[in-house]
């Protein structure tokens, strides 16, 4: 019975941590030509950074649209709930490598000019949850 009630309890606290998770869309605009720069910082430095501080890489894209092309990446990460959204890019933000890989990749100019963000629920229909 122990074990029983054990595993229901266990159920039900990730059924209740999967209900507060919380997906965010980021959308960043580059400077002139620094789009390959930005997306050398993701693929070399910053998702193993996210990793570390709890946010979860869901997809990363660029529009297929010519002029957005150039210039635009847009990615979906997710946090276990908005107030750990808001720890974990604090701690992000304060993170000694991600500091001197921010500052060393902006020496020739800043990278991006623009960043959006949108916190989103999954709707009841929505294959990720």
């Amino acid at each position: 019975m122990t074990r029983r009630l054990l595993t229901l309890a266990l159920l039900c606290a990730g059924f209740a941590l999967a209900q507060n998770r919380v997906y965010e869309l980021r959308t960043y605009t580059c400077n002139e030509g620094k789009l390959p720069d930005l997306l050398k910082r993701f693929r070399d430095h910053t998702i193993t950074i996210f990793n570390r501080h709890g946010i979860e890489s869901i997809g990363y894209w660029v529009p297929q649209d010519p002029e957005k092309s150039k210039n635009t990446l847009i990615y979906i990460v997710a946090h276990p709930s908005r107030d750990a959204a808001t720890k974990n890019w604090k701690e992000f933000g304060a993170d000694p490598e991600w500091q001197k890989v921010n500052t060393e990749s902006n020496a020739n100019g800043r990278i991006i000019s623009k960043v959006e963000s949108v916190f989103m629920d999954p709707t009841d229909f929505s294959k990720l949850k």
